[in-house]
């Protein structure tokens, strides 16, 4: 069994066979792009107008060199905020599973102290298993695959109280660290993709089958602090992944086949002399 690597096309990650190039699935997180986002436009014009708003005398100042210049500043705005957000995620990914796995982290960037600090507190208040971390699950079924973060052995008592000192029952959690603003139920549609996959597929290349979840869960960090939160990951959670699964295979693929060539169409407008006269 090969390793696993992705691809990008037309905006969405794929996944390509390890043991087959010719043959690519889309990413879990690529499908559930396919939920629509009415909110989007409204962000993105509010970040433009408090940037406009807040940098008006400079910007005032760039119109009059390039105005196109200060057009496109102010068109990025929300592409650089979601590139910042995106490099502290991954930045805050990495330190995470480097902590889970028991390496002794220093100082770390002024930046990544507090989801250092945090990941510390929560590693000390639950005192997790780590299983498994940043590995591929893959579903031969249904055609996806996707990184998950981590699987995560949890011990509770018969409250449902996470017992540190892991005298309750034990629970395998396939669990993701989110370092955004807030925790969207999407969290839910990812983690249940992963949990209905077939196998895992290892950064070495090794496949074993995918085992039984207690569940799943999320672990929210920002700079304020952090929670740790059960998340539904049942059928009824993946079937609504496998509507998204088929909306952007007719995004994707289907749609474009659907439309043939025209049988009839009209034969232009006439031109009359008159008119080729008065040209």
């Amino acid at each position: 069994m090969g390793k696993v690597r992705t691809i990008k096309r037309s905006g969405s990650r794929f996944y390509v066979h390890p043991d087959r190039a010719d043959v690519t699935v889309p990413g879990v997180t690529s499908i559930i792009d396919m939920l629509p986002k009415p909110f989007l436009p409204f962000w993105s014009a509010k970040m433009s107008a408090e940037l406009a708003v807040d940098s008006f005398d400079f910007l005032s100042r760039m119109a009059e060199r390039d105005r196109q210049g200060a057009i496109d500043y102010l068109k990025g705005a929300s592409r650089r905020y979601t590139a910042i957000r995106a490099a502290i995620g991954s930045d805050a990914h990495d330190l995470f599973e480097r902590m889970a796995r028991g390496e002794q982290v220093g100082s770390v960037h002024p930046d990544m102290e507090p989801y250092r600090r945090g990941f510390a507190e929560f590693l000390k208040v639950v005192n997790p298993e780590l299983i498994r971390a940043e590995d591929v699950a893959w579903s031969d079924r249904y055609d996806y695959a996707g990184s998950f973060d981590a699987w995560l052995r949890v011990w509770v008592d018969a409250d449902g109280k996470v017992t540190p000192d892991r005298s309750g029952e034990p629970l395998l959690l396939v669990t993701d660290w989110k370092t955004s603003k807030d925790v969207h139920a999407e969290v839910a549609l990812q983690l249940s993709a992963y949990a209905h996959a077939d196998r895992v597929v290892s950064a070495a290349g090794e496949s074993i089958p995918m085992p039984e979840f207690d569940g799943g869960a999320v672990l929210h960090i920002t700079p304020d602090g952090w929670t740790f939160r059960p998340v539904r990951i049942d059928g009824e959670v993946f079937d609504m992944f496998l509507n998204l699964r088929k909306v952007f295979m007719w995004d994707r693929e289907l749609s474009k086949t659907v439309l043939g060539r025209a049988l009839a169409k009209s034969v232009g407008r006439l031109v009359t002399g008159t008119q080729r006269r008065a040209k």
